[in-house]
């Protein structure tokens, strides 16, 4: 009674990353879109004929009609792989339209798990979803996957949090994290939050296949499981299947370090770069000319990037009188720098009045070594 199959969640397809240029946006649009093949080879080079798709297939209720149709169009062309679909918090039952014209459209090899009540994907393997009802429903939705009975392998499919992400305590609508051994399942098939994460031997979230934030530094992925026999342990294995990294890397100076060699330790390699959305963040202290040097370099290194960022707000600079001669030997630059060095170390002044002044001169010292190269 073996049985194999890919589980995977949250594509979100659709997702417009309006904060983003929009050269970026479209790449990460494609990326969503072609998570479906990647997906579907995932399977197939697994042994596995079935992917579980645990809810927020779509990242609205009201899809573009093109997102909708391309999506289904995508999963019809893996004839050989069987999509089941469950409605998510995103595209939750609530849109009533949106799952009519995805029935109306389905491919044969797409199999819609609307309802709470047992579905038999093969010869002895039942299914048991949660399909949402609305964004926030509210409830625990799996509850009745307790109250069935059934022999062979009982699979789990939910959308929603077993512990509250953002820290609220008693928030509503929480799955136990015992479901899978309350109901009796073989796997517990979760979505909703974007990173793998394991929660039970038998059940964990598999997490988006195509990364979507910086919160989970991690290539996208998809979770194949094999199912041996009712009650043996599961066998799991994590799949890749992104296109992009989202780094958030931060970079803790001191004025004795060369910046710029540990700007470039830190970077991905070169043939990485391109499909990488980078958040660089800048700590500790630098004098001038080795703050300028960093930046610098930092700027030259963005282009080779889907999309780059770097904060070096909380980089103080070790302001020295010496470094003022590279600004200027005299004049009004010489003075306004000088007033600048004064302001930056006077104890009377607020801590931020101090940071406003250092960063003030490291705005001048750049300009002033622009102009004179």
């Amino acid at each position: 009674m073996s049985f194999r199959f890919l589980h995977a969640s949250d594509l979100h397809l659709g997702r417009a990353f309006g904060t983003f240029p929009e050269a970026i946006r479209y790449r990460l649009r494609e990326a969503r879109h072609g998570a479906i093949a990647r997906l579907a080879a995932a399977a197939r080079t697994g042994g596995a004929a079935t992917i579980l798709l645990a809810g927020d297939t779509f990242d609205a209720e009201t899809p573009a009609p093109d997102t909708l149709r391309q999506a289904l169009r995508a999963m019809a062309a893996e004839g050989d792989v069987t999509w089941v679909l469950l409605p998510g918090n995103h595209d939750s039952l609530g849109a009533t339209e949106l799952w009519r014209r995805i029935a109306s459209d389905a491919a044969p090899n797409l199999r819609l798990a609307l309802e709470p009540a047992p579905v038999a994907l093969a010869l002895g393997v039942t299914v048991l979803p949660a399909p949402c009802t609305r964004r926030r429903p509210g409830r625990d939705l799996t509850e009745w996957m307790a109250e069935t009975g059934g022999d062979g392998l009982r699979i789990g499919l939910a959308h929603g949090a077993v512990t509250s992400f953002d820290g609220e305590e008693g928030a509503p609508g929480i799955i136990p994290p015992d479901r899978a051994t309350s109901a009796r399942l073989d796997w517990l098939a979760l979505g909703d939050w974007h990173g793998t994460l394991r929660i039970t031997d038998r059940c964990w979230y598999s997490g988006t296949p195509e990364p979507d934030s910086f919160k989970h530094d991690a290539a996208g992925g998809a979770l194949l499981v094999a199912l041996e026999a009712p009650g043996a342990a599961p066998k799991v294995e994590r799949v890749e299947t992104g296109c992009f990294r989202w780094c958030a890397t931060g970079l803790a100076l001191l004025p004795s370090e060369d910046a710029p060699a540990r700007l470039a330790a830190a970077l991905p390699p070169p043939g990485e770069r391109r499909d990488t959305l980078l958040r660089l963040t800048l700590t500790g202290r630098l004098p001038l000319p080795a703050r300028a040097a960093l930046l610098r370099a930092a700027e030259e290194a963005g282009p080779d990037f889907g999309w780059f960022d770097c904060d070096a707000a909380r980089l103080t600079v070790e302001a020295r009188p010496d470094d003022l001669d590279l600004i200027d030997r005299g004049g009004a630059l010489r003075t306004a720098a000088e007033a600048l060095l004064t302001d930056a170390g006077d104890p009377a002044l607020s801590p931020e009045d101090r940071a406003a002044a250092e960063t003030a001169l490291a705005h001048l010292f750049r300009l002033a070594q622009e102009v004179q190269a």
